[in-house]
């Protein structure tokens, strides 16, 4: 806990709003809480740890209602998990150089920020069906991977995906977010817990903060507050890291 650089029980606030807002939209809200927990001093080896626990707790109710709704087509998403799941496997093996991480993660973080402001616009592809097969596997796989490695669940890059293969509507893509990033998350974790395991008990309060946040979300998600909405304040808080961990990085490297 002496790693952090702020207290513990700020971050656990600023935790608990993170979840709040990506809960609001469906998603795990991993990008987010690593990007904080590099930005305020976790080791490389913890972060992972924390927000993959924190992607499994926050998405478990919306994964659940999800599939009892039958949004979230188990056909539909079959292919990309066939080969993420192994994938996030190995990517919880892998233990990283710090700077290499950060890059990463700035990077995915990016994504998910362009994704926000940008919105997919383009025409999905024409494809044969063994073509969308195979790219729905080979996009599963490389996203198993950074889910593995960094902790972020792959959701906000699933959604895209699927549209552009001409797979299924931005609803059911939508739909199929948190039960992706549940099962990349739960893979990435059983392999950190046996290759990469690091005691994050003394983390519990960014844990309870994150699922009192989460179920907060989830009930003003499916309320009267529109998800342009909060999409835009998820842009923000994006911004904001991508901004603070360039400034780490230029740290490391100056």
């Amino acid at each position: 806990m002496s790693e952090l650089l702020i207290p513990l029980a700020l971050l656990a606030i600023i935790f608990a709003l993170v979840a709040f807002f990506y809960a609001s939209v469906g998603l795990g809200g991993g990008s987010s809480y690593t990007a904080l927990l590099a930005i305020f001093g976790a080791s490389t080896a913890t972060i992972p740890m924390i927000s993959l626990t924190l992607n499994i707790l926050v998405t478990t109710f919306g994964s659940i209602v999800f599939l009892l709704r039958g949004h979230a087509r188990i056909k539909l998403i079959a292919p990309f998990l066939v080969s993420s799941m192994p994938m996030a496997y190995l990517g919880g093996m892998l233990h990283l150089p710090k700077l290499f991480f950060y890059v990463l993660l700035l990077l995915s973080l990016a994504f998910a920020a362009s994704r926000i402001y940008f919105p997919q616009t383009a025409k999905p592809l024409s494809l044969s069906q063994r073509e969308q097969l195979l790219l729905a596997v080979a996009g599963g796989a490389l996203l198993g991977l950074i889910a593995g490695i960094t902790g972020i669940g792959g959701g906000v890059y699933l959604v895209p995906l699927i549209i552009l293969l001409g797979l299924g509507t931005p609803k059911e893509a939508a739909a199929c977010g948190a039960f992706f990033i549940w099962v990349n998350s739960m893979s990435g974790l059983l392999s950190r817990v046996q290759y990469n395991s690091i005691d994050i008990a003394g983390y519990w309060p960014l844990i309870i903060a994150a699922v009192l946040g989460g179920m907060a979300g989830t009930i003003m998600g499916s309320g009267r507050i529109l998800p342009q909405t909060m999409q835009k304040i998820l842009g923000c808080i994006l911004v904001v890291a991508i901004f603070l961990l360039g400034k780490k990085i230029a740290t490391l490297v100056a």
